[in-house]
């Protein structure tokens, strides 16, 4: 309906050229809004107000010769001006009953766009450090990049899925010694655990996986890993030169090779586990990119080499900085340090890199809501690399908070005592977990109340459009109980006879869909699609309760069944976008 308005208006603005009234060079981009108030009618374009002044004529005035040159179309009971110079349409309720017929032939395809033309698209999303399982709120992370990718994809775009390994510098180090450490304990060494290690028993199980495997040639006595180890924070030293120390230890008394067994066995065992753990969780990627690679093939000096190249790299106090400030960020940034090791932003400026010179046409960065300062240093560096910045989206993410009653959990990973996704997943439900993820703006903080996730009642808004679902699957077999046979033909035949205010109102909600899928794609809101699943559940509801569908009249019940399929397929549609299950019975 909106295409076929957009493809009217069109017309008009390519007569009115004709006859002079805009000029020939005059390419508007038309948009179409629908009405808030009924009243007012379907839709409202605010043409006119936008070529008034190329136009040289008042917005009202030109909306009215607009008016004039639309086609003539059945489905438009009329067209008005209305305020300073705005168009509304108010469209034939009746006209609209060919959106069953669509839906029909359309099928799960009901709804795709091309708007996106294949356009290359990256979006890299969650991207958690492997040094521990995923918590609940990477699962925030998880839903809203995979919804956001999948709703790019359904409106035509390449969409390139990836995950960021951080397999490189000093947090893998602290896993690493962190499971060593465990590991000694095994032994039987007496070691007083850092305080800013790894605590959770996973890293328990990895040391205790290494033991049961070797013949102790990992062991090494707990006074040599502890002899002149500089004081721990509670005993009044530092945490963190605390742990940088036993990290040198571990690596002194080990040796390289010995040593990298010990980070290898932590990453492989965790990264597998959070890779088991999105695939569970209806998260996939086309790629896992490592860190460690950038550095291995010399991707990260070829980046520097490139900024150094342009001007923008300067040496002071032993390091090297990159002059951010100059292109937008707050200071100038370490790129490499005084011990010569590159810093965090150093690899992410070759991985950026990368991303550019594979051609993606637009990345989409989705990080936590903490990393908000770190926004206007990577836009720095893409500019600093020959890029336009606005090819980078970076699209913030508020961590869920979990309650148990009045008692918000941790979410600390160095303490263990955190809630992980999988926990969460076995507690609520993988359908449950995901739509209440992707329910509000993703930089919008939520609280996600359990009890509510696992309710069976339409308070649930995931079951309260699942059971819409569900109940059109029970008409169906109720209609097979009667021995009935549905009758497609006789129902696109009669489609006339869904007259009701509840069908009328039912046929309109559909036909939404394939405007708010693409509106939801390009304004990077996967919200709106939950919201407008909860509208059409909602509008089925009220029919179903309103209304018999399996009446004795065979052209109006196969009329109704045509209907509340397509509102079917509608909701399959849009729940497939989410990766959420479409259940035959609850």
């Amino acid at each position: 309906m909106k295409q076929k308005l957009t493809e009217l208006i069109s017309q008009a603005v390519e007569t009115l050229k004709a006859n002079g009234v805009l000029d020939q060079s005059i390419q508007p981009s038309i948009a179409l809004d629908r009405c808030r108030d009924s009243s007012h009618g379907d839709y409202a374009s605010n043409l006119a107000l936008i070529l008034a002044k190329p136009a040289q004529l008042p917005p009202r005035k030109l909306a009215e010769q607009l008016i004039s040159a639309i086609p003539h179309d059945a489905m438009i009971v009329k067209i008005e001006p209305a305020g300073p110079g705005f168009i509304n349409f108010f469209i034939d309720p009746f006209a609209q009953h060919q959106i069953i017929q669509h839906i029909h032939s359309e099928r799960a395809e009901f709804g795709l766009s091309h708007v996106g033309a294949g356009k290359k698209i990256q979006v890299e999303f969650v991207s958690a450090n492997p040094t521990g399982p995923l918590h609940v709120g990477h699962g925030r992370g998880a839903a809203y990049g995979s919804a956001l990718a999948n709703l790019l994809a359904a409106a035509g775009f390449s969409v390139h899925r990836e995950y960021y390994v951080n397999d490189a510098g000093r947090q893998m180090d602290i896993l690493a010694t962190s499971i060593w450490l465990r590991y000694l304990e095994e032994c039987g060494e007496v070691v007083v655990f850092p305080s800013n290690g790894y605590r959770g028993d996973y890293v328990r199980e990895i040391a205790l996986d290494i033991h049961q495997s070797t013949h102790n040639e990992y062991r090494r006595h707990a006074s040599l890993v502890l002899e002149d180890i500089p004081a721990d924070e509670p005993d009044g030293g530092d945490k963190e030169v605390h742990i940088d120390a036993l990290i040198a230890r571990a690596k002194t008394l080990l040796g390289e090779s010995l040593y990298r067994d010990f980070f290898q066995i932590g990453l492989n065992n965790i990264l597998k586990d959070i890779e088991e753990d999105l695939h569970e969780f209806g998260v996939d990627y086309q790629q896992w990119f490592s860190e460690r690679q950038l550095i291995d093939t010399g991707a990260v000096e070829k980046a520097l080499a490139r900024l150094r190249a342009g001007g923008h790299l300067y040496d002071q106090n032993g390091a090297i900085w990159f002059a951010s400030s100059q292109l937008g960020d707050e200071k100038d940034r370490v790129v490499v340090r005084e011990n010569g090791q590159y810093t965090y932003f150093a690899s992410d400026i070759a991985y950026h890199m990368n991303k550019l010179d594979r051609g993606f046409e637009q990345i989409i960065d989705i990080w936590g809501a903490d990393h908000h300062g770190y926004i206007p240093r990577v836009k720095a560096a893409i500019k600093a690399l020959g890029a336009d910045d606005a090819r980078l989206s970076v699209l913030l993410v508020q961590f869920a908070s979990l309650w148990r009653g009045d008692e918000k959990v941790s979410m600390s990973t160095r303490s263990g005592e955190f809630v992980t996704l999988r926990q969460l997943r076995n507690e609520v439900g993988k359908d449950a977990a995901r739509f209440f993820y992707v329910m509000r703006r993703s930089e919008q903080h939520m609280d996600f109340d359990l009890k509510l996730a696992t309710s069976k009642t339409n308070e649930n808004p995931v079951f309260y459009v699942q059971y819409a679902y569900a109940r059109v699957c029970s008409v169906l077999r109720q209609l097979d109980e009667k021995g009935w046979e549905r009758n497609v033909s006789l129902g696109m035949e009669n489609l006339a006879l869904l007259t009701e205010d509840h069908e009328l109102s039912l046929i309109t909600h559909m036909a939404r869909y394939p405007e708010i899928l693409e509106r939801a794609a390009l304004q990077y809101e996967p919200h709106q699609l939950t919201s407008y699943l909860r509208e059409l559940a909602h509008e089925f509801h009220t029919y179903y309760n309103a209304h018999q569908f399996l009446v004795d009249d065979a052209a109006l019940r196969n009329a109704r069944l045509n209907l509340i399929c397509s509102a079917k397929q509608v909701l399959a549609n849009g729940l497939g976008l989410l990766n959420i299950t479409t259940p035959e019975s609850m």
